[in-house]
């Protein structure tokens, strides 16, 4: 009892102390410091010294352009100079097929044999017209002879030799057409020998024995149908169809070498020489198409393959290269974040030339020497639109 009466005094004491003690002030719950805060002002983002926003951006000065390598985006096809594509003249069925893809053919080479009785036809036309030929060669000698002995008058023999002309013709016509198609002039057998007109390689079948085929085919609108039968070409000549945006024909011109790289042969490198350039833009992807030949003497390339071209250039239009990544397309226009001041950036819209080797040409709206952002730019956008909104 006496240590409690001596506890009361003492704790009495320190209650009364507190209540006459200044408090503390402490920061609001959930309230960030102001001073962490970014500010939008004149279309201008700026960020506090020693912000953390800052450690998420990368900047690096802009640079001026010098020459360099221009990259371009090409498909590869066949030379169409050195490539046929074979549909059958005559209506008929498929019974032998003597030619196979990767196959090397030569000229006039049966490909496949057809029995088509409109090519039929044809032999008993050129049959026919040799027939009437004969006839009417036999008739002008009769006439000749009647008209010497004065049994026959002038305007017979003139009938007759006319006639023999037009037997002439005809009999030409279906003989030359007969040997277009190199079929049988001696026998009615219906037998069409699809041949080859060049010597080459069948890159491309699409034939079956048995099949029943038409000349109008190759107007179908099917694929399976519309295909050529046999597609023969030299596989060591290739075209490239290059895509060009209208900032890259500064680059490009004909007779202009380039190097062509493929994923398939990484390490290696192709050659080839631009041929034309095209007079007018893709409506659709706002590109200009470029063709041009390569040399593939080795046949590793194939048609239909993508691949890289590069072109060497020493007349880059004047600019200032920045990364890639620092530009940003929004709506129909390229936009890119300045560093104005340590903290500071501001969006500047540009004007790009070309895109090489990582790095983009921007002519207008930047200055050699200006730092731009180059990491965290789309942070940079998302921060301005919804700051500016507050």
């Amino acid at each position: 009892m006496k240590t409690s009466h001596v506890l009361l005094p003492a704790l009495a004491a320190a209650l009364l102390a507190a209540c006459h003690r200044t408090p503390v002030e402490q920061p609001a719950r959930n309230q960030p410091s102001a001073a962490a805060e970014p500010v939008v002002k004149d279309g201008k983002i700026t960020f506090a010294p020693h912000s953390p926003q800052l450690a998420a951006l990368g900047v690096e000065p802009a640079q001026p352009c010098v020459g360099t390598t221009v990259q371009l985006n090409g498909r590869l096809l066949w030379d169409d100079d050195v490539t046929v594509r074979i549909f059958t003249p005559f209506a008929g069925r498929v019974v032998k097929i003597t030619a196979d893809a990767g196959q090397a053919v030569q000229k006039d080479e049966t490909l496949a044999t057809i029995v088509s009785p409109d090519f039929g036809q044809a032999q008993a036309d050129a049959r026919r017209a040799a027939s009437a030929l004969a006839l009417a060669a036999r008739n002008v000698t009769r006439i000749r002879e009647l008209h010497e002995h004065g049994a026959a008058p002038q305007k017979d023999l003139h009938a007759a030799e006319a006639d023999l002309e037009q037997a002439r013709a005809e009999q030409q016509r279906a003989s030359a057409r007969l040997a277009f198609f190199a079929g049988s002039q001696t026998a009615i057998d219906q037998t069409f020998p699809l041949r080859s007109p060049v010597a080459g390689v069948v890159v491309e079948k699409n034939l079956n024995t048995g099949q029943e085929v038409r000349p109008d085919m190759m107007l179908a609108n099917l694929p399976q149908l519309a295909a050529p039968h046999f597609v023969i070409t030299d596989p060591t000549r290739l075209w490239i169809w290059i895509d060009a945006t209208e900032q890259e024909l500064p680059n490009l011109k004909a007779g202009q070498t380039f190097t062509l790289r493929s994923r398939t042969f990484p390490g290696q490198t192709f050659t080839g020489r631009v041929h034309l350039v095209s007079d007018s833009l893709d409506p659709t992807t706002r590109t200009v198409k470029v063709r041009g030949s390569v040399d593939n003497a080795q046949r590793l390339l194939k048609a239909e393959m993508f691949v890289t071209v590069e072109l060497a250039s020493d007349k880059i239009q004047a600019g200032q290269d920045v990364p890639t990544k620092a530009v940003f397309l929004k709506g129909d226009k390229h936009f890119l974040f300045v560093e104005d001041a340590p903290g500071q950036f501001s969006r500047r819209e540009i004007k790009m030339a070309l895109e090489h080797d990582g790095k983009i040409v921007v002519r207008d709206g930047l200055e050699s020497g200006q730092r731009v952002v180059t990491e965290g730019c789309l942070l940079l956008e998302a921060m301005l639109e919804s700051l500016a909104k507050l």
